[in-house]
């Protein structure tokens, strides 16, 4: 960021009777000052009260490494008469508009974050139940694995294609496959999700959440999993 430090001067003392250590028989002022440090946004001056000397004919400051003792004790009776100085603090008009800008985008926040925000996580949760809920007639593309032995994969017979919800009964779902099915995945718009087998598998559900739905046989030698649903 850019900052610039300006010295303001508060008073300036005739330090005539002192010697300038630079050049005896100058004159010499002393200059007692405040330093402002300004950036695009903000403007401060500093309470303390600095001193320096100042040749009166060219200007220039005299080193403080140059000081004699007079002019130190010169220095420090001034600043201990001057009265106390004040900090300032102000924005610049970029500063008003920057931290307008900020409050006014934190408020957003805020009233995001407690009014909209619970708003939005309820209507999202609405629509994953409503998503995670079978209801008969829904279609869906998914996978059939018949197994031979519950729990093992020997010889599983697996299947890609659409199923659909004939009947729920309690916890019992009545799903009918598809009359044409594959053996690899395909998307839904080129499967057949029309025709379906006359016979149903009776099935529990083990897992219903709204992107990824598991049903199980009684026996568990047929599982069924839905990942898509037809609209």
């Amino acid at each position: 960021m850019w900052i610039r430090i300006t010295d303001l001067s508060v008073k300036q003392v005739d330090a005539n009777h002192l010697t300038n250590p630079k050049n005896p028989g100058n004159p010499m002022l002393l200059n007692l000052f405040q330093r402002e440090g300004r950036t695009v946004f903000w403007v401060i001056k500093n309470k303390r009260v600095y001193s320096q000397y100042i040749e009166t004919s060219t200007g220039k400051v005299i080193s403080k490494r140059k000081w004699t003792d007079q002019m130190k004790t010169f220095a420090q009776q001034k600043l201990e008469l001057l009265h106390p100085q004040k900090t300032v603090f102000r924005l610049t008009i970029f500063g008003w508009i920057f931290f307008l800008g900020a409050f006014a985008l934190l408020g957003y926040l805020v009233y995001d974050g407690l009014v909209t925000s619970p708003e939005r996580t309820e209507q999202f949760e609405q629509r994953q139940t409503e998503k995670a809920t079978v209801t008969k007639g829904d279609i869906y593309k998914g996978r059939i694995e018949i197994y031979r032995e519950e729990g093992s994969p020997l010889g599983m017979k697996g299947e890609f294609g659409c199923f659909k919800v004939v009947k729920i009964e309690g916890d019992t779902y009545h799903i009918a496959k598809s009359t044409e099915m594959s053996k690899t995945t395909q998307p839904l718009e080129q499967m057949n999700s029309t025709d379906f087998e006359q016979q149903t598998i009776k099935v529990q559900a083990k897992e219903l959440s709204a992107y990824y739905k598991r049903f199980v046989s009684e026996d568990g030698l047929i599982e069924i999993s839905f990942d898509e649903k037809k609209e």
